[in-house]
């Protein structure tokens, strides 16, 4: 456990522990869900991917984009709070994908609605995959938003 936060070896789609929880993770802003730990939510749930892709078509109608959440409820204690953390899907010119500024404005929403659901958050090492993020920048933001809000949180790491 380090400031808060505890670190487990397994699965985060199947998250440990009794009450509500959150499985949280970083999207992409361009619609595209085909690589990372979204492949294993798609293997659990169909709702997280269906409810993301439309999110992102009727964006012109909605709050999709950097720093945005949506939560989709998919068993009757668990959500998926699919947060838009990366701006595209590749290292380039500018850098990797991850947007530390969007996945701490994603942080805060999710804390608000896992204090209103009573509910623990759990995720992968978000935004440190295809994202291109570091561990060092990402978990302070955790600490911050989540932990600092008083949110239980736990990492998992495969293996």
């Amino acid at each position: 456990m380090t400031g808060g936060i505890t670190y487990v070896r397994g699965d985060a789609t199947t998250p440990l522990g009794k009450g509500p929880k959150v499985i949280a993770h970083v999207c992409n802003d361009l619609g595209g869900w085909g690589k990372g730990f979204v492949l294993a939510l798609s293997r659990r749930w169909a709702e997280p991917e269906a409810a993301f892709r439309r999110w992102h078509r009727e964006r012109a109608g909605n709050d999709f984009g950097l720093g945005a959440v949506q939560m989709v409820q998919v068993e009757r204690l668990v959500w998926v709070a699919n947060m838009v953390g990366q701006r595209g899907t590749r290292t380039g010119s500018k850098g990797v994908p991850v947007r530390y500024e969007a996945i701490d404005a994603a942080l805060g929403i999710v804390a608000t609605r896992a204090k209103e659901l009573g509910a623990s958050v759990h995720m992968p090492r978000i935004g440190c995959g295809l994202a291109g993020g570091t561990w060092t920048r990402v978990e302070p933001l955790i600490a911050a938003r989540l932990v600092g809000a008083g949110v239980a949180v736990t990492v998992y790491d495969h293996g």
